[in-house]
């Protein structure tokens, strides 16, 4: 697995917005020049975020962007999945978006070699980012 730009730009624009959580909201400018990441790219993320229940918007002089919940209840493999998809390193062995291999030759088998061990490394994936929280991230808490 290859983390993205957008999932690492979204974890960086969620380290701001936990540092400011229950507090007060950021304008995506704020978030954009703190992480240096390009705005339009930014405006993008946190539109998938807010789509997907992470945070919030409110528009004007006070308005801003801002976690729904709090991030110790928010997952890296949850937002990870969020921006980029399964954290599968193939399709047969996702648990969120499973497709089965139809060019593959164990596909009708009951056992695949390659299958097996991409499971082991999704497990290992899953295993990790999805008990590793925002709190933990942006605290720079090391897991583990």
């Amino acid at each position: 697995m290859k983390l993205s730009k957008k999932s690492e730009y979204g974890l960086r624009a969620l380290i701001e917005l936990a540092s400011t959580h229950g507090k007060a909201t950021l304008q995506r400018q704020e978030i954009a020049a703190r992480q240096h990441i390009p705005i339009e790219f930014l405006e993008q993320i946190l539109l998938m975020l807010k789509r997907a229940g992470l945070v919030s918007s409110r528009r004007g002089i006070k308005g801003g962007y801002a976690l729904i919940k709090q991030p110790k209840d928010i997952t890296l493999g949850q937002v990870i999945r969020i921006l980029d998809g399964p954290l599968a390193p193939i399709s047969c062995v996702s648990k969120t978006a499973y497709q089965k291999c139809n060019d593959c030759p164990y596909a009708n088998k009951p056992r695949c070699p390659v299958q097996q061990a991409m499971g082991t490394v999704r497990d290992a994936i899953a295993g990790i980012l999805d008990h590793y929280s925002l709190a933990d991230f942006a605290s720079g808490h090391r897991k583990g």
